[in-house]
């Protein structure tokens, strides 16, 4: 770590201890969006990056500051702690006994999502934390798109990528800080829902937050990006057919199952013909899923640590490893598939808790479901971009953790006291309030 790393460290840290709760994120979401794997602090075997040692932080200010979980520990929580403590135990299972790399790993998932769910509570806090996220990318994208122009990577004092920008088929893509310019692309993409979200309320950061994240789309260079930003698009264009969403669901499995039928190749070999920049690996990420089904027996209990001879290609920092470029596989690969179905069967309870929150919701202002709607689509945006590039790095994985427990905390039982009062009158006290409720409340006092 560099004297730069140092400093924002101590300032991030500072912060993250001082700050009040609903804007305590904003170190977190700045560290993830500007300083790269480089900045790490490594004691014997163990990495920490400035993530890590936030994530640490964070930990420290819930436990002296006595912050909880808003409406306790939800089905979503406890799931993730399974995960979590599966991912540890399955380490003992592969020979190369990657115990410290499952910790780590498991402070940059569990741990995040820990503390961000001790500091979102309201509405509210997820509205701030989008005003801060569309501020925060306008720098970002700024100096992404100058990349893509020049070639010159602004962030090598900051732990990014080291040289100039890869150049492919005449044109650069940048990546920023990022490790993988689909990774910073993605972000870009999976965070133009939170621009769009503020439109009322602030045109100026909303059309700031947007130009930015498409920004960041573009300069990435990279197809698997613009899916993620046409899968948000086409999530939020859903809004005015929320009431028909389960039939378009079951539209949705049926016109899957009659291409696998109609395909020669199964269903997921359309991947291989998604090229939007020119030069994707589609192809690649189409034969992985088929090459893992084919050698499902090397890593279903557990995962596996080689894979190099599941594709032709391998990867230059691990010749033992193929590259996983599919993050359902790539967590089958840490954990088997008991760790990949825990982490859908996360998903699949996120969604739930949002269909649900919108069904409570469905007498309250719209702008109230329109939010939880926005969560849906991000959180769709990162299950669209999951088929094409897996997480590896300690940047993308907090805007993604930051969803889920948006969504714990916004879809809890005590963010609707009208539903409770509904079933129990007599156990809702006097002195508690829906977080909508007040939210709407604060809305009409401004």
């Amino acid at each position: 770590m560099n004297g730069v790393g140092y400093l924002f460290l101590l300032v991030a840290g500072v912060l993250l201890l001082k700050l009040p709760r609903r804007w305590a994120p904003l170190p977190l979401l700045v560290s993830a969006a500007y300083i790269g794997i480089g900045e790490q602090l490594e004691i014997g075997p163990a990495h920490f990056t400035i993530n890590r040692l936030l994530v640490i932080i964070g930990f420290l200010r819930v436990w002296t500051k006595r912050e909880h979980l808003a409406g306790g520990w939800q089905p979503l929580d406890r799931l993730m702690l399974i995960w979590a403590l599966w991912a540890i135990v399955s380490s003992f299972l592969h020979s190369t006994f990657p115990l410290v790399f499952r910790l780590g790993m498991v402070l940059d998932t569990f741990g995040l999502y820990i503390v961000l769910r001790a500091l979102i509570h309201e509405p509210q806090d997820f509205v701030l934390i989008c005003k801060v996220v569309s501020v925060t990318l306008v720098p970002l994208g700024a100096a992404m798109v100058f990349e893509k122009l020049t070639g010159t990577n602004c962030f090598e004092f900051l732990g990014g990528a080291a040289g100039s920008a890869e150049l492919r088929n005449g044109h650069y893509r940048a990546r920023g800080p990022f490790t993988h310019q689909i990774l910073g692309g993605t972000i870009g993409g999976a965070c133009v829902p939170m621009a769009l979200l503020l439109w009322r309320e602030n045109r100026k950061i909303a059309l700031a937050g947007l130009f930015a994240s498409l920004g960041i789309v573009i300069a990435s260079g990279s197809s698997g990006p613009i899916m993620t930003t046409f899968s948000v698009f086409f999530a939020l264009g859903l809004w005015n057919l929320r009431s028909h969403l389960k039939k378009i669901r079951w539209l949705f499995l049926l016109l899957i199952i009659a291409l696998d039928i109609v395909m020669n190749d199964p269903v997921y070999y359309l991947l291989a013909r998604i090229d939007i920049t020119g030069g994707s690996t589609g192809w690649h990420r189409a034969a992985l899923i088929d090459s893992a089904i084919k050698h499902l027996g090397e890593w279903w209990m557990a995962g596996t640590d080689i894979t190099r001879h599941w594709m032709p290609t391998g990867i230059p920092a691990n010749q033992a490893n193929t590259d996983i470029t599919n993050h359902f596989l790539q967590i089958g690969v840490w954990g088997g598939l008991p760790l990949m179905l825990l982490f859908i069967w996360i998903l699949a309870v996120a969604f739930k808790a949002l269909g649900r929150q919108l069904r409570v919701l469905e007498d309250s202002p719209v702008e109230d479901s329109f939010l939880i709607w926005t969560l849906g689509a991000i959180l769709f945006g990162h299950v669209t971009t999951f088929l094409s590039i897996a997480y590896f790095d300690h940047q993308s994985v907090v805007f993604l953790y930051l969803v889920l427990a948006a969504i714990a905390s916004l879809c809890s039982g005590q963010t609707s006291r009208e539903a409770i009062a509904s079933e129990n009158p007599q156990e809702v006290p006097d002195s508690d309030h829906s977080s909508f409720a007040v939210w709407e409340k604060s809305r009409s006092s401004s």
